[in-house]
């Protein structure tokens, strides 16, 4: 798996709430994250347990991303998902060894392509069952 040894729990924990107050704060994606989610704490802490799952093979992550992004797909463009990278990319390196900024880069791109690709899947079925009506 990349990145794993790489990066360290400590450091998950200090870029997932770095990252979100600046996501939260974003003029494209404040609006999209601050209307989806109501209990900040309890998202950090399944983000963090995502990211350690993700890069440390921890285990500590039990949810499914994909409903979740799903159901916001009408407001989840690609130009958020470009955002998002750009603000991941910032973050990673302002905080992290450049090994472990990398390898969390990488991973976040490949996250991003599957929902990116779930969320198109989803819409052209949705429109596909719209057209059958």
């Amino acid at each position: 798996m990349i990145g794993i040894g790489v990066v360290s729990e400590a450091e998950i924990a200090a870029v997932i709430p770095a990252f979100y107050a600046k996501v939260r704060k974003d003029p494209m994606l404040g609006p999209i994250f601050n209307d989806a989610i109501g209990d900040w704490p309890e998202h950090l802490e399944k983000l963090q347990a995502f990211w350690s799952s993700v890069m440390l093979a921890s285990g500590r992550y039990k949810g499914q991303p994909m409903p979740a992004h799903v159901r916001h797909a009408a407001r989840i463009t690609p130009a958020a998902f470009a955002r998002w990278l750009e603000l991941w990319d910032e973050t990673t390196r302002e905080l992290l060894p450049a090994e472990a900024a990398a390898a969390m880069q990488d991973r976040a791109e490949r996250i991003a392509e599957s929902l990116a690709l779930g969320i198109q899947l989803y819409q052209a079925r949705e429109a596909e069952l719209a057209a059958a009506d």
